[in-house]
């Protein structure tokens, strides 16, 4: 939970926690492009993935209870295993788990693709995938975001985490269901062979990366029980005030998100009365925040620091589920979506600039399994509450009582997120 000592700031640290000399500036810059192109084309291929099982599922059944399980299988590991892939990153290679999940990736899409040439495709089939996928992207998303600290020097984290954190959003969120919408349209067997094809370049590209990335004996990986292990790395959460801000923050602000992706559709066709090509602009909305978020994020923490480029998130969030409470307009509700897409990528990659300079090498993946376990797993919980409170309440105001939560946030952030606990948290030469 300690920062480097001043004498070693300047060099980059590796999985063992000590300074690697040998990384220079151009092999940061390598490493950052690697890993930004792996987690392109593999994010790309996670969003094909989870627009394409579901609609193969509604092909076969009128059921949405079974259509939504499909969808569900994709996302429920996070839920369930997130904690352990965190303790299992910590004990051996990232770049090796990188490579298995793709494997394992590559093996379902392979079996997939055997079912449709054979027209054996199930719902149990396609569920069983969703789950081998959902565990896999598990793997492979804890493991990639604690790549940076060994593969990138101190100076480069900012930028390598900006532009992986706009990688991933727009990518998975954002031009993967489109891409996936397209693909289906030729057949299952045209999307599901551009998956593999996807996940097998990411597996190519990830041979360029240079370093170090095996825990030694001198690192604090985890030598106890599973549990044990699981509980330390929440416990280094928890005891860290900034940390268990953010994460607590970041579970109201994606509950936020869950609720308004969840019941947008519904606003946009019966409030708004919305044409397709309207909502498809007002969804790209939050893809061309994240985008300008992350062309923007360092010359934002110079200008106005890091604490008010993350207060922006708290705002933005606000911002894009109170606009549909006020107005039907399709310009301010997608300016409501453009901040929050903005502010969501400024929260990102700050938190984990900030947490990978807090949290030793040797917990990075008990962390970053934890807080996306705060993340990921309110998504659905806040989209199944908003469907529960628009039933009863009407749309409008389920959308106000979640802006109010968001407001919520902000004198908690303000009070634990100072100047000098973020000037503590921040790389060499970062602004608070």
């Amino acid at each position: 939970m300690e920062g480097l000592p001043d004498s070693e700031e300047a060099a980059p640290v590796g999985v063992t926690g000590e300074p690697d000399r040998s990384t220079s500036a151009d092999r940061s810059g390598r490493n950052t492009a690697v890993l930004v192109g792996f987690t392109a084309i593999t994010n790309l291929a996670d969003g094909v993935t989870k627009v394409v099982l579901p609609l193969m599922a509604a092909r076969l059944t009128d059921s949405p209870a079974q259509v939504a399980g499909v969808g569900l299988a994709l996302t429920l590991p996070w839920l369930l295993i997130a904690l352990h892939v965190g303790v299992l990153v910590d004990r051996f290679d990232r770049r090796k788990l990188l490579w298995l999940a793709d494997g394992a990736r590559m093996l379902v899409v392979l079996v997939l693709l055997a079912l449709v040439a054979d027209n054996a495709v199930t719902i149990p089939a396609l569920c069983v995938a969703g789950l081998a996928l959902g565990v896999a992207e598990v793997v492979a998303l804890t493991s990639a975001a604690t790549l940076v600290p060994s593969a990138v020097a101190p100076a480069g984290h900012e930028r390598a985490n900006a532009w992986l954190a706009g990688a991933e959003t727009v990518c998975n969120e954002f031009c993967g269901p489109f891409v996936g919408g397209l693909l289906i349209a030729a057949g299952a067997g045209v999307a599901l062979g551009w998956v593999g094809a996807g996940y097998l370049l990411g597996t190519l590209i990830l041979a360029f990366l240079v370093g170090r990335f095996q825990p030694t004996a001198e690192t604090t990986a985890p030598s106890g029980s599973v549990n044990q292990s699981i509980a330390e790395g929440v416990r280094g959460l928890w005891h860290q005030p900034l940390l268990r801000l953010m994460a607590l923050a970041l579970t109201v602000l994606c509950a936020c998100w869950g609720a308004w992706l969840a019941l947008i559709p519904l606003v946009a066709t019966q409030l708004m009365d919305l044409e397709p090509g309207q909502y498809g602009i007002l969804l790209s909305a939050l893809g061309a925040g994240g985008l300008v978020g992350a062309l923007t994020v360092t010359t934002i923490n110079r200008l106005l620091g890091r604490r008010w480029s993350m207060f922006a998130d708290l705002v933005g969030t606000a911002a894009m589920v109170a606009a549909p409470v006020f107005t039907t307009s399709l310009w301010i509700v997608g300016t409501g979506a453009f901040l929050g897409g903005m502010g969501g990528v400024l929260w990102t990659v700050n938190s984990r600039t900030i947490s990978q300079r807090l949290i030793h090498p040797g917990m990075l993946g008990r962390y970053n399994a934890a807080a996306r376990l705060f993340s990921w797993g309110a998504m659905p919980l806040g989209a199944a509450l908003v469907g529960v409170l628009a039933q009863w309440l009407g749309m409008r105001t389920a959308f106000a009582l979640f802006a109010v939560a968001a407001l919520a946030t902000i004198v908690p952030f303000l009070k634990t997120a100072t100047h000098a606990a973020l000037a503590e948290a921040g790389p060499p030469g970062a602004t608070a």
